[in-house]
């Protein structure tokens, strides 16, 4: 024990003066200037690691300091600096850079020289205004790089595919502090676009491809419009890789236009995917599914799927169409069979659906649809708590719109949704009954900071059935809440209205509401605190005396593209001798 104290102790001696000086600077700046300036150049000078142990040491990080405050110096607009690398005479000895800034040097006259024959003239006035430049600006060595990027991206986009930048000349006039950069752009000539060149299109149909472009034969060279082809195809889900290009120039036709060439590299075939689940709500489930992709050669995707659990069994076909009748616009058609048993209802059925979606924008999309279901329903008469059983048929359609201004699908940290579903319904059979469900939703998220590593998300969802009661409307139908998407806190269906028994009722009105605190530990770990709220009406208005909340902790583990999401929740008031405890395992953020 004696000789494990020891060396520990002898250890911690040998790394406790680098540990000291670990946070010291690799050298002091010394000078009147700006203090921004100054802490621009201390961040980039940067820490020692180590001690300095002679002068010759001292010098050489002198030196380097002084390399590394010039380039901050020139950086900032500032052309006119001395800068002068010191040793002090203390011992240990300390590096220093002696600093003095000088006047800044401010842009004057920035100007584009056209190389070659010029572009059109409404493409020289967008690439005077792409150059960004104004007079009296500071002169920022970033800036005038950023200015040409800007100017090139500005031709390239209106048809000139092959613009270049030369050597740009940049005159640091120290007469009047000026910095005179003139821009040297080759514009080339103007590219028009021709079909597509198919290099590997595998089973995928050439004709079928040629209808993705976003454009037209002799349309200008636009970059976005090549890349959104390229989008519209990894969109499919059907290809391992997707390379969209603009041929070169040898390759322009007889006409003067230029293909555009298409490089795909298709995923297999088939696919079987098989999983497998438990949870102390829903019970133990397992699940198969065989895809197979592009039979009809034009990125289709036809699966079949079985699920086998103790709350939701079903087998069934689904078929998707990408770009169907039109770019960027989705059918989806499903059939299967089913049996549903909750604490609410047992129904058994099968049903058929279709689907059509549109996106638009990036991540907003729109949806229409109709299904068919010829269902047998279970559940427990409110007066005499008998079981009453409904065989009905419902013909539904939908419209659905999600407007999405959030960066990222499935963790959020800045922006909004909006979303609204209306499903006009008309159930025949032991029940006669048009009536309407309509839900609408919203989320916010606000980061507190410049690296969203703390953000406030919030949510909010209604739900109202016009036009039927509690008793008409058929229990699947109804609305419920509680569980991990809903009211964290209560089992599912475990909010609302119940029977005697203590069976779920579900109701014709729904109010739902979210607030949560996600902070980042690390890189892969995060907590979130959140308290959800939620009520279930059996009529138009919802008693909020009723309403049902929950509080919580969760645990965030980052995979990359979205966290690993655990929740340990609790009722905030527990009436009906709710379990104190609710656990929650999921991928993706909870709204």
């Amino acid at each position: 024990m004696g000789r494990l104290l020891c060396a520990v102790a002898a250890s911690a001696a040998l790394v406790a003066p680098g540990a000291a000086r670990a946070g010291d600077p690799r050298a002091a700046v010394q000078g009147e200037m700006d203090g921004d300036l100054r802490d621009a150049i201390q961040r980039v000078i940067g820490d020692s690691d180590r001690p300095i142990e002679n002068r010759f040491e001292a010098r050489r990080r002198a030196r380097a300091a002084a390399e590394d405050a010039i380039a901050v110096l020139r950086s900032e607009g500032y052309y006119a600096y001395q800068v002068s690398p010191e040793v002090s005479e203390a011992d240990p000895p300390q590096a220093i850079v002696q600093i003095i800034p000088g006047p800044r040097f401010y842009i004057a006259d920035p100007k584009i020289a056209w190389q070659g024959e010029p572009p059109e003239a409404d493409v020289q006035t967008a690439a005077g205004k792409a150059l960004g430049l104004k007079a009296d600006q500071p002169g920022r060595a970033a800036d005038v790089i950023a200015a040409e990027g800007r100017v090139v991206a500005a031709v390239q986009k209106r048809g000139y595919a092959d613009v270049e930048a030369e050597p740009r000349e940049v005159v640091v006039d120290h007469a009047d502090d000026s910095v005179r950069p003139t821009y040297r752009i080759a514009a080339g000539a103007l590219v028009r676009l021709d079909g597509l060149d198919v290099t590997e299109g595998g089973r995928t149909s050439p004709a079928w491809l040629r209808k993705l472009a976003p454009w037209g034969d002799g349309d200008r060279y636009d970059p976005d419009k090549v890349a959104e082809l390229e989008r519209r195809l990894l969109d499919t889900g059907v290809y391992d890789s997707v390379t969209v290009a603009l041929a070169p120039k040898d390759k322009t036709t007889a006409e003067g236009h230029r293909p555009v060439v298409v490089s795909l590299s298709e995923r297999k075939p088939r696919a079987i995917e098989a999983g497998a689940s438990y949870s102390t709500s829903d019970g133990a489930g397992v699940n198969v599914r065989w895809t197979h992709y592009n039979r009809l050669h034009r990125a289709d995707t036809l699966a079949l799927y079985g699920q086998l659990s103790d709350r939701d069994s079903r087998v069934g076909v689904d078929l998707s169409l990408p770009h169907w009748r039109r770019a960027q616009q989705t059918l989806k058609t499903t059939a299967d069979v089913y049996r549903v048993k909750t604490d609410a209802y047992n129904e058994r059925g099968v049903g058929v659906s279709a689907d059509v979606t549109r996106r638009w924008g990036k991540t907003s999309y729109v949806t229409v649809g109709a299904s068919t279901d010829l269902t047998r329903t279970d559940e427990l008469s409110a007066g005499t708590l008998m079981t009453r059983g409904r065989n009905l048929v419902t013909f539904a359609t939908l419209g659905d719109v999600l407007l999405d201004r959030s960066n990222d699908p499935l963790n959020p940290t800045t922006g909004w949704r909006l979303s609204a579903r209306l499903e006009p319904t008309l159930i025949v059979g032991d029940t006669n009954l048009p009536y309407l469900r309509a839900v609408a939703q919203g989320t916010y998220y606000q980061p507190l900071d410049k690296q969203a590593a703390t953000v406030v998300a919030g949510r909010l969802r209604l739900g109202r059935i016009i036009n039927g009661t509690v008793a008409q409307i058929p229990a699947s139908q109804r609305f419920y809440a509680g569980g991990g998407g809903s009211v964290r806190g209560f089992p599912y269906q475990g909010v609302g209205p119940r029977l005697a028994d203590g069976t779920p009722r579900g109701g014709v009105s729904l109010m739902e509401g979210s607030l949560e605190v996600r902070r980042d530990l690390t890189r892969t770990w995060g907590l979130a605190l959140f308290v959800d709220a939620g009520a279930v009406g059996s009529s138009n208005v919802i008693d909020l005396g009723d309403l049902a909340a929950g509080a919580g902790i969760g645990v965030r583990y980052n995979l990359g593209f979205a966290p690993i999401r655990i929740d340990i929740a609790t009722p905030v008031v527990r009436r009906r001798g709710e379990s104190p405890i609710q656990i929650y395992l999921s991928i993706g953020q909870s709204f």
